[in-house]
C-alpha cells in the first residue's frame, strides 16, 4: 500500500507524536542533516519564500549547501576517486590530438620527404588512433560511473527529505505548506538531478580540458601562452559579472517556481471549496500573476545568457586571431614550426569551447544551488517536539493522565492555556465541552504530544511525556481527529495501520465494534476494496468509521476523540457509541464534541472557557444544575423538538 499525500503518517494512531520514528531513524542521515552553521530560515514571517538574503546569509547558505552535498558524497569516496582517475586520463587523451599532429608535421613528415622513412608517420597515426579509441572508451566509462554516483546521491537525498519531514513536528507542517514540501521533492530535486546527471560532467571535463589545453599550448609555444594569458583578463571579468547577476536571478526563478507549484497544489487539493465558492476566476488571476512572475524571472536569465554567450565567442575569436597573427610572423621569421602553429591555433580555439559548456553548467549550478538552499533549509529544521535523550520506558501503561501547572501558547504573548491543572484517573472517560477557541483541541494536542507545554508538565502514569519513549507513547495514546485520512490501498490495509500485521479476524472484529462491518461488506470487494485516493470511494462518515476501527485495533490505554463523530449521521453515531462503550470500559478517554449526545457516555464532563475549566462534574449533576453545561444541554434538547 502506497502512503501518499501531505500527511504521510498515520494521524489517528500516531499523529506525529513528536520525535523521530525509531524504526525509521537513520543515524548517518540525521548526523549529516544536522546544522553546520547558525540556522537561516528560507521562509518569511507569513510562510512565503524569501528572496531578501544578506550577503552574509547567502554565504552561509552556500556553505550549508556544500556541507550537505559533502555529506551525500562521503559514502562514495572510492567511486569518486575512480571517477577522477578515469576523467583525467580520458581528458588527457582528448587533448593529445593537436600535439601529435604537430609532431607528425614537424618531424614525421620531413622523414618521409627527406629519407623516405615512413615509420615515424605510421607511429604517429597509430598512436593517434589508439589514443582516440582509449579516450572514447574511458569517456563512456566515465559517463556510466558519473550516472551511478549521481543516482546514488539523489536516492540518499530523496530519502533524507522524506524521512526528515516525517520527523518534524506538527508546528512545522502547519507553517510549511504541503505545496512547498512537494516543490522540494519535485522541481528542486529535479534541478539537482540535472546538475548531477550532466552539469558535473560539463564542469569536470571542461575545467580539465581547459587546463590540459593551456598546458599543452604553453609547452608547444610559451609566446602563444602569453597571448592566451592576456585573453584570460577579459574572460575573468565576464565570468565574474555573470556569476554576480546569475546568482540573484536563478534564486528568483526557484522562488517563483515554488509559488506556482504551491498555488497549483492548494487549488487542486481544495478543488471542492474552489468550485463551491466560485473561486475559479480569482484563482485564474492569482495563478496568472504567479506564472507571469515566473516568466519574467526566466526572461531575465535568458537575457543574461544573451549577453554572456556573444561576448564569450568574441573573446575566443579575438584570442585565436591574435595567436595566428603572432605565430604567423614567427613562422615567417623561422622561430616557429608550421606544425606547432597549427597545434597552438587548434588549442587556442579549443580552449574556449568548454567555456560555453561551463556557462551552461553555471546555469544549472545556480538553479541547483538555489534548490539545495531550500532543501538544506528543510533538513536543518529541528523538531519542536524532540525525542528524549534518555527515554523512559513504560511497558505496561495504565492510562493515568496529569496536567500540572501547564501553560501553553502557539505564539509568544498569546497564551491559550494559562496555569492549567487536570488529573484524569486511569479508566475514566472525560468529555470536554465549550465554545470554539476554549482550548479543547489544544488540550488534546498536548496529550498526544503534538506540542510540548511552554511551562509545566503533561504526564502519563507519572512520566513526563517529554521523557517517555516515543514507541511506548504511540502504543499507549491514540488520537482520532475529525479529518479521517485514508491512504491508497484496501479497506483492510487502512484498518491494519493501527496494528501492523493484524490478522483478518482482528480487522473484522475492530470494524464490527464500531459498526463499520455492514457497509464494508456492501463494498464491491468487501475488505479488499481499494478506497482510492483520500478515501474517494467511501463517504465522509464511512471514512470516520474506518478511522475508528483503525484506532480500536491499536488497543490504546488512552483514546482521544477530537470531534471524531462530527461526520457521522445519527444512526452511525449510535452504532459508534455502542462500540465506544465496549472499547472504553477499561481505558482512559477524552472526548471533544459539540454533539451533546456523544457526551452521555462520559463519566465526567469538563466545561472549558478561555483555556480554563469552569465546570467539572458528572453529566447528570451538571444537567441538573444551572451552569453553562445545563444551558447548552437545554438548548440542544430544544433543537431536537
Amino acid at each position: 500500500m502506497s502512503q501518499q499525500g501531505e500527511t504521510d503518517r498515520l494521524v489517528e494512531t500516531t499523529d506525529r507524536p513528536g520525535g523521530p520514528d525509531p524504526e525509521m531513524q537513520d543515524p548517518a542521515a540525521a548526523q549529516a542533516a544536522a546544522p553546520v552553521t547558525a540556522s537561516i530560515t528560507t521562509l518569511g514571517v507569513r510562510g512565503e519564500e524569501r528572496e531578501d538574503f544578506t550577503k552574509a546569509e547567502s554565504k552561509r547558505l552556500r556553505r550549508r549547501s556544500l556541507a550537505l552535498l559533502g555529506s551525500l558524497a562521503a559514502p562514495l569516496k572510492l567511486r569518486l576517486v575512480l571517477l577522477g582517475f578515469v576523467v583525467v586520463v580520458s581528458t588527457g587523451g582528448q587533448v593529445a590530438g593537436p600535439a601529435l599532429i604537430a609532431w607528425g608535421i614537424d618531424n614525421a613528415l620531413p622523414d618521409v620527404l627527406d629519407r623516405n622513412d615512413w615509420m615515424p608517420a605510421f607511429a604517429v597515426v597509430a598512436t593517434y588512433v589508439v589514443v582516440a579509441i582509449a579516450g572514447a572508451v574511458l569517456t563512456a566509462w566515465y559517463t556510466v560511473l558519473a550516472a551511478r554516483i549521481s543516482q546514488a546521491i539523489l536516492f540518499d537525498l530523496r530519502k533524507r527529505v522524506f524521512l526528515h519531514t516525517q520527523r518534524l513536528s506538527l508546528e512545522f507542517h502547519e507553517t510549511y505548506t504541503s505545496g512547498r514540501i512537494i516543490s522540494r521533492q519535485t522541481s528542486d530535486l529535479d534541478s539537482i538531478r540535472e546538475l548531477l546527471d550532466s552539469g558535473l560532467n560539463q564542469l569536470i571535463q571542461g575545467v580539465l580540458y581547459m587546463a590540459f589545453t593551456a598546458i599543452a599550448l604553453v609547452s608547444l609555444d610559451p609566446t602563444s601562452g602569453l597571448v592566451l594569458a592576456v585573453s584570460l583578463v577579459p574572460l575573468w571579468f565576464l565570468i565574474r559579472w555573470f556569476q554576480t547577476n546569475s546568482q540573484t536571478l536563478f534564486r528568483s526563478t526557484r522562488v517563483t517556481s515554488a509559488r506556482v507549484i504551491v498555488h497549483f497544489v492548494e487549488t487542486m487539493t481544495g478543488i471542492r471549496a474552489v468550485q463551491a465558492f466560485r473561486k475559479e476566476s480569482r484563482n485564474r488571476d492569482e495563478y496568472g500573476g504567479y506564472v507571469e512572475d515566473y516568466r519574467v524571472a526566466n526572461t531575465k536569465v535568458f537575457n543574461l545568457f544573451g549577453t554572456f554567450d556573444p561576448v564569450l565567442v568574441l573573446i575566443g575569436n579575438a584570442t585565436l586571431a591574435a595567436v595566428v597573427i603572432v605565430g604567423g610572423f614567427r613562422v615567417v621569421g623561422g622561430t616557429l614550426e608550421v606544425g606547432a602553429l597549427l597545434a597552438v591555433a587548434l588549442y587556442a580555439k579549443r580552449f574556449f569551447d568548454p567555456a560555453q559548456e561551463l556557462a551552461m553548467f553555471y546555469n544549472g549550478y545556480q538553479s541547483a544551488s538555489a534548490a539545495m538552499e531550500k532543501i538544506s533549509g528543510v533538513l536543518e529544521e529541528r523538531p519542536s517536539v524532540p525525542e528524549p535523550a534518555k527515554p523512559t520506558r513504560l511497558a505496561d501503561a495504565h492510562g493515568k493522565m496529569d496536567f500540572d501547572g501547564v501553560e501553553f501558547a502557539y505564539n509568544k504573548g498569546k497564551v491559550v492555556l494559562p496555569e492549567f491543572d487536570l488529573h484524569i484517573p486511569a479508566g475514566q472517560t472525560i468529555a470536554l465541552v465549550g465554545s470554539t477557541g476554549a482550548g479543547k483541541s489544544t488540550l488534546a494536542k498536548l496529550m498526544a504530544r503534538f506540542y510540548d507545554p511552554t511551562r509545566g508538565s503533561v504526564r502519563l502514569d507519572g512520566v513526563d511525556l517529554r521523557d517517555l519513549d516515543p514507541r511506548d507513547m504511540r502504543r499507549a495514546i491514540v488520537m482520532v481527529t475529525q479529518e479521517a485520512y485514508l491512504f491508497s490501498g484496501t479497506v483492510a490495509d487502512n484498518i491494519a495501520l493501527g496494528k501492523p500485521g493484524a490478522e483478518r479476524h482482528e480487522i473484522e472484529a475492530a470494524a464490527k465494534a464500531v459498526g463499520a462491518h455492514e457497509f464494508i461488506m456492501a463494498l464491491p470487494d468487501g475488505y479488499d476494496t481499494d478506497v482510492n485516493k483520500r478515501g474517494g470511494r467511501v463517504s465522509a462518515g464511512q471514512r470516520q468509521l474506518l478511522s475508528f476501527a483503525r484506532a480500536f485495533i491499536a488497543d490504546p490505554k488512552v483514546l482521544i476523540l477530537d470531534e471524531a463523530t462530527a461526520s457521522l449521521d445519527i444512526p452511525s453515531e449510535r452504532l459508534v457509541q455502542e462500540g465506544l462503550e465496549t472499547l472504553l470500559a477499561d481505558r482512559t478517554a477524552v472526548i471533544i464534541a459539540h454533539r451533546l449526545s456523544t457526551v452521555a457516555i462520559a463519566h465526567r464532563v469538563l466545561v472549558m472557557e478561555y483555556g480554563r475549566i469552569v465546570e467539572d462534574g458528572t453529566p447528570d449533576d451538571l444537567i441538573a444544575g444551572t451552569g453553562r453545561f445545563a444551558q447548552l444541554h437545554a438548548a440542544w434538547r430544544d433543537s431536537l423538538v
